[in-house]
């Protein structure tokens, strides 16, 4: 899944490509990514893009004196540059191929979306406000007053697991399941404690393995290509994705949670104590 760093470099990718020029068609594919209907998709047909924002893990293309067009590209969505679109309008079908826009140059992206779970979701809006997800969002993470009495206040009487915490967009936006790995494991925490049992001292910690954490993605993708991104974010993970693995910090092996729809993975020695997190999936099958 796309998370805050690879979005804030699409960000700035679609910024250098996109801004000035105008869209002259947006052709959904598979009908299901459209999430509004008033105004319609065609709305932002004709129109300059004047700017792109980011609101947590949502696109934003302003268009001149018109809508919104924003996009999330949930788990398996992905954003594909084309410097030169195939001619003809896209064919319905059976493959990832979701919604196309096309600029006058010639140039445009395709919406892809991976998988039979379809969650990739498109807006056109007069305000991203109007959009649920974005107005739900807790602050930015990289935000300039984002400062650590802000992050603390966040925390005080969150009773939820830091996991949990760190992944929830209405708490703080843009994180997910992996750079939620990243940072406790920068932090040294456990996944499994509880966000308000933190002392002072451990909530400094966390605040700086957060913004450092995130700061290094961000860098770490600044100019890279839209078709590489997700590479790049593969290479620079330290413990997420990477089970069975030495740690790159002690050299223990890397452990996994998992869930029914997702997982997790720590260092027992950096983050644990060394103890071994009970994985309730792998505790079912042994009874």
């Amino acid at each position: 899944m796309p998370e805050l760093p690879e979005v804030e470099a699409l960000k700035d990718f679609l910024t250098e490509n996109l801004v000035g020029h105008e869209i002259v068609r947006a052709l959904p594919v598979a009908i299901s990514v459209l999430k509004t209907y008033d105004p319609p998709l065609t709305a932002v047909e004709g129109r300059e893009v004047v700017a792109v924002h980011r609101h947590g893990k949502f696109l934003d293309l302003e268009t001149d004196g018109g809508p919104h067009f924003v996009t999330h590209l949930a788990r398996a969505g992905w954003l594909h540059w084309k410097d030169r679109l195939p001619d003809g309008p896209p064919r319905p079908g059976k493959g990832p191929l979701a919604l196309r826009v096309a600029l006058e140059t010639g140039a445009g992206f395709d919406l892809t979306e991976a998988g039979t779970q379809k969650r990739l979701a498109v807006y056109v809006v007069a305000d991203p406000q109007e959009v649920p997800g974005i107005a739900r969002l807790g602050p930015d993470p990289l935000a300039e007053d984002f400062d650590e009495a802000s992050f603390a206040a966040l925390l005080e009487d969150e009773r939820r697991q830091l996991k949990g915490a760190l992944r929830d967009q209405t708490l703080i936006a843009g994180v997910g399941n992996a750079y939620s790995d990243e940072i406790l494991h920068a932090a040294r925490m456990s996944p499994f404690k509880l966000a308000a049992s933190l002392t002072p001292e451990e909530t400094e910690t966390l605040y700086r393995a957060l913004r450092s954490t995130l700061t290094d993605a961000v860098e770490r993708s600044r100019g890279v290509a839209a078709g590489r991104l997700k590479s790049e974010k593969k290479s620079g993970l330290r413990v997420h994705g990477r089970t069975g693995q030495p740690c790159p910090v002690c050299g223990d092996t890397i452990l996994e949670v998992s869930f029914s729809d997702s997982s997790l993975q720590y260092c027992p020695t950096c983050q644990t104590g060394g103890r071994t997190l009970a994985d309730r999936r792998m505790s079912r099958l042994l009874k």
